[in-house]
């Protein structure tokens, strides 16, 4: 599906849209953008009716598939709230949202400096959480950019929706979003599209952001959000309600997340008291995926095999920690690895004093960290793991809960998708501006 001006097009109509896309784009672009408290009270409007049930079937059935859990869904209500989007403002772009006049110390003149949007962004996105696509585009439109966006293969239709809906709720938005639903494969329609971008922003794993730069004439910048890696950290002792909440993570995200738990790193050299870990965690991580949906037969098809593979391979030192539905592999390494995902982990030593040499040359794929710890280390090994490149700490229960404000892999999305602006005001007195029109 397309979607073009609030009007939702079946593929047929992506030619038409295309050729008139520069005209269309230029004359926004001369345009007042309506402005960020616009895109916050269109949200609101729509997570306000999604609190009240009007979209109950859409989300039933994305709660039946595992794809997304209740509390996960009454997350991104309060995230969409106008409170949380208030705040994302406020804590992201702060008094800068604001044009201020001042002289600068030496300049024989006072100048006006202000933030403008980049101008157009396409969105190349993931497919790995439901709705990103949307969410990328909202955070474009808080920016007041144009945004065009390229849809994963796997979206199902849900991004379109969404924003057909923002649209609807609020029309001064129309000129601002289109959604194409083109395959990665056709590098045409792609390198139209990423020509008439000010900037092309991609979420995905390394070879989605090599395409992206590919793609991206010589002028146009890259904002990449690239493929993260989250684990846990936990002191061999760690308190049976936080691996309760650990393996809640786990099976409620099924690992797909950046932010998803892929394995723990124990406070030990150990190997038994590694072991040890395992056999406490197994059980509380089995009941967890017990509970839920199981995976799709061909993703536990492929988890099986692999499992078969490293057990006919020997993978030295590792043992396997089998439970009904979920397992735990103990490994004698400490590098940081995906895992299979759907409830099954690994465990691996890491003692405290190796955390930074050991975890420092993953600093670019480093984002969450459960820690597992008594109050009094929190502080300590919070240290050691911002200084490994962590970019985010929580307790393991909550690493994939979404707040208000939160930074991207360590940096501000609002602020990457504006420009400053600095205009010599003739003859001016420095004095602070006037906020920009709502």
């Amino acid at each position: 599906m397309i979607l073009s001006r609030g009007e939702i097009l079946g593929p047929e109509g992506a030619g038409g849209v295309l050729e008139r896309l520069p005209v269309w784009l230029a004359e926004t672009a001369a345009a007042e953008p309506p402005g960020p408290l616009c895109v916050v009270d269109a949200c609101a409007a729509l997570a306000q009716q999604v609190a009240e049930g009007a979209y109950d079937g859409v989300v039933r059935a994305l709660i039946a598939g595992g794809t997304v859990s209740p509390a996960q869904v009454l997350a991104a209500v309060q995230y969409f709230s106008r409170e949380s989007l208030l705040f994302k403002l406020e804590t992201e772009l702060g008094a800068e949202r604001f044009p201020v006049r001042l002289t600068p110390p030496g300049a024989p003149f006072a100048i006006e400096r202000r933030l403008a949007p980049l101008g157009v962004l396409l969105h190349i996105a993931a497919g790995n959480v439901d709705a990103l696509p949307a969410y990328s585009v909202v955070e474009g439109l808080l920016a007041g950019n144009v945004n065009l966006l390229k849809l994963p293969q796997a979206d199902g239709g849900l991004s379109v929706l969404l924003l057909a809906e923002l649209v609807r709720l609020e029309p001064r938005l129309l000129p601002y979003i289109y959604v194409f639903d083109t395959p990665s494969s056709d590098l045409g329609t792609l390198e139209k599209l990423a020509a008439l971008a000010d900037s092309v922003v991609v979420w995905g794993g390394d070879e989605a952001v090599r395409a992206a730069r590919r793609l991206a004439p010589p002028e146009t910048r890259v904002i990449e959000w690239g493929h993260k890696l989250s684990f846990a950290y936990a002191v061999p002792d760690a308190p049976e309600e936080d691996l309760a909440g650990l393996a809640r993570q786990i099976v409620s995200t099924r690992q797909l997340l950046c932010s998803s738990c892929q394995g723990v790193f124990v406070d030990t050299g150990d190997l038994a008291q590694l072991h040890a870990f395992c056999e406490r965690f197994l059980p509380i991580l089995d009941r967890e995926a017990l509970a839920a949906p199981p995976p799709e037969p061909a993703a536990q098809a492929r988890i099986t095999l692999m499992q078969y593979t490293a057990h006919l391979e020997g993978s030295p030192g590792a043992r396997l920690f089998p439970g009904a539905r979920a397992t735990v592999t103990a490994c004698e390494d400490s590098a940081l690895e995906m895992s299979l995902c759907f409830g099954n982990c690994w465990a691996k030593r890491l003692p405290r004093a190796e955390i930074v040499p050991k975890l420092r040359p993953y600093k670019g794929y480093l984002q969450t960290a459960g820690l597992l710890c008594a109050p009094a280390d929190w502080d300590a090994l919070s240290a050691l793991l911002r200084r490994a490149g962590v970019s985010r700490i929580r307790t393991g229960g909550n690493m994939s809960v979404p707040i208000a404000g939160e930074a991207h892999d360590g940096e501000f999305a609002l602020r990457r998708y504006a420009r400053v602006v600095e205009t010599e005001l003739p003859g001016g007195q420095a004095r602070r501006g006037e906020s920009p029109n709502p």
